[in-house]
Order: structure tokens, then C-alpha cells, then sequence
């Protein structure tokens, strides 16, 4: 559950910045919104469930940098405070996604706010989940792309 909340906003990213003219600008909105929705709604089904475990959880995505005796694997780190934060980073991104489809509506480049709006929210959920320095440091940086590309 924890990999589809972090990565469905990466999804809405590649789907909206990949295939604009095939999702057409209300398909982009739709797809980016409807991810983070479901992303905010599971988090907060991941509060319920986990706010009174108090276990940490390490779940691996996949192994990223291993050189000699250092390693650093791409993994999410689950415990409360994490678990807090996906739900204020997703439930604050998915408001903002409904409100951008109205406020931004003028725009002719909405595909690629939303696309980007959604990488944001990935590199944020990052940030949160991060188990290493690198991984954290990756999220950080990410954090900052969108604004200037």
C-alpha cells in the first residue's frame, strides 16, 4: 500500500507529461487528480491502520547504489511521523490539484502544470519517506525541479 501512495503521483506525472495530446487537457487534469485523490485517501487509511503500531517499517523498492561497503538502497521509511506526513503532503497536494483545475482553467499549458504539480508531490513524498541520506537528498533536489523547468 505505502508503494502505491508514494509512486501514483509519479504515474500522474509520466501519464500527463508523456501522452498529453492522447490524454487531451481535461484528460491530464483528471488523471493527475484522480491519482492524488486516491493517494490522500489511502494515506489516510495508512493513519488509521498504522498511528498505534509504533513499528517502523523499511519497505525496499529496489536496490540503488552499491559500491564496495557502502550501500544505499531505494526504500521507504514507514513509522508515525511518516505516516503523518503522507497524509498532510497528499491530502494538501490533492486540494490543491482540485483547486488548480478551476484557477488555472485560462492556461493553455494546464498538462503541464499538472504534470509537473504531480512531480512535485512524488519528490515531497520522497522527501518524507526517505531512508538514507542520498535518498533524502534526491527528494530535496526534486523538490526544487519543477520550478525550474
Amino acid at each position: 500500500m505505502y508503494q502505491t501512495i508514494v509512486f501514483l503521483p509519479l504515474l500522474g506525472f509520466l501519464l500527463a507529461g508523456l501522452f498529453p495530446r492522447t490524454l487531451g487537457v481535461k484528460g491530464c487534469e483528471y488523471v493527475t487528480t484522480g491519482f492524488l485523490m486516491i493517494s490522500a485517501v489511502l494515506s489516510w487509511i495508512a493513519f488509521t491502520v498504522g498511528i498505534g503500531g509504533g513499528e517502523t517499517q523499511i519497505v525496499e523498492v529496489l536496490r540503488w547504489v552499491n559500491t564496495g561497503s557502502f550501500s544505499a538502497n531505494w526504500t521507504l521509511r514507514i513509522d508515525t511521523l511518516t505516516v503523518v506526513m503522507l497524509v498532510v503532503v497528499n491530502t494538501v497536494s490533492a486540494l490543491v490539484h482540485m483547486y488548480s483545475i478551476g484557477y488555472m482553467h485560462h492556461d493553455p499549458h494546464r498538462p503541464r502544470f499538472f504534470a509537473y504539480l504531480s512531480l512535485f508531490t512524488f519528490a515531497m513524498l520522497m522527501l518524507v519517506t526517505s531512508d538514507n541520506l542520498l535518498q533524502m537528498f534526491f527528494g530535496w533536489e526534486g523538490v526544487v525541479l519543477p520550478p525550474t523547468c
